[in-house]
């Protein structure tokens, strides 16, 4: 990832931790289609964001908080899954 793609990356996780939180000026994330190949997303509140069809291979999603997330047909492959909360995450990965 370049730093500015990274940069855009923190600014919607951001606006996603306030739509969780149900504060003003809070967006759900939309990553659908988002090319994260090799992201550092260790940690990240990811919580009914939708990943539809995102390339997520190689990223690192451990400890991530992927509960209700729209996963269907998300690229995984070789993606660090430790620790994440798949709970009632929908699709199928790919």
């Amino acid at each position: 990832m370049n730093k500015n793609t990274t940069e855009q990356l923190k600014n919607i996780l951001n606006l996603h931790k306030k739509w969780v939180r149900g504060e003003e000026g809070g967006i759900r994330a939309d990553l659908a289609r988002a090319n994260l190949t090799r992201a550092n997303l260790t940690r990240a509140d990811l919580c009914a964001a939708d990943l539809c069809a995102a390339d997520l291979a190689r990223a690192n999603l451990s400890d991530a908080n992927l509960y209700n997330a729209n996963l269907t047909d998300a690229n995984l492959t070789d993606a660090n899954l430790t620790r994440a909360n798949l709970t009632r995450a929908t699709g199928k990965a790919v």
